[in-house]
């Protein structure tokens, strides 16, 4: 039991590096996002939006699944989407990196526990069940909330276009669309606002 609780407090004194691993968004007061603060506020979202959600969804998992999926990034650090968009040997790397670090956790745990995050980790990347396509809907919808939310001085032009491409993302789920659809529609008015003319971006 001992040794037990040994290995999960080292791997939750890795977790203490996502406090300050930052992430590309910044928050409404002007303070760079860490990987932390998006976990929570998905974890967030999961729980207010399940009883939405159109199918049964198993909580727990999808809570564990949301909680692990970025821990990774405790070793591989945080690589925006547009840095791999048009890059394979880029996103391939990044594949690898964060593969090396869940089986490094799985192996420091080493037992069922181990095992278990191990697994939802891939389940996760793999989007195939329905708590990983929710998981995965959330934590690409809380970043361009984020986005929202942010002052538009601190948005890349990439990030533009992005707000119009999260279809993909929530088309198995109307809720999820229906959420979608009022986070653009939010982007969409930021974008007019500065100027920019936003049907260009939805072509």
């Amino acid at each position: 039991m001992k040794n037990n609780l040994l290995n999960i407090l080292e791997l939750i004194k890795l977790g203490e590096k996502l406090k300050s691993e930052m992430r590309h968004s910044w928050l409404s007061n002007g303070r760079q996002e860490s990987v932390a603060d998006h976990t929570w506020r998905v974890s967030l979202m999961a729980m207010l939006i399940e009883p939405y959600l159109t199918q049964k969804v198993n909580s727990a998992k999808l809570l564990k699944m949301i909680i692990i999926h970025d821990l990774v990034e405790a070793e591989a650090g945080d690589i925006p989407a547009f840095d791999t968009m048009n890059d394979r040997l880029a996103k391939e790397q990044k594949a690898i990196n964060e593969r090396k670090s869940i089986e490094r956790m799985r192996d420091m745990l080493g037992n069922v526990l181990g095992e278990e995050l191990y697994n939802l980790w891939f389940e996760f990347e793999e989007k195939e069940t329905y708590e990983a396509k929710v998981a995965n809907a959330l934590d690409k919808l809380e970043a361009q909330i984020q986005h929202n939310e942010a002052d538009i001085s601190t948005w890349i032009e990439i990030e533009h276009g992005m707000s119009f491409m999260m279809d993909k993302h929530v088309e198995f789920d109307g809720t999820l669309q229906v959420l979608k659809n009022i986070i653009e529609n939010e982007a969409d008015m930021k974008l007019k606002e500065a100027g920019i003319d936003t049907k260009k971006l939805k072509v």
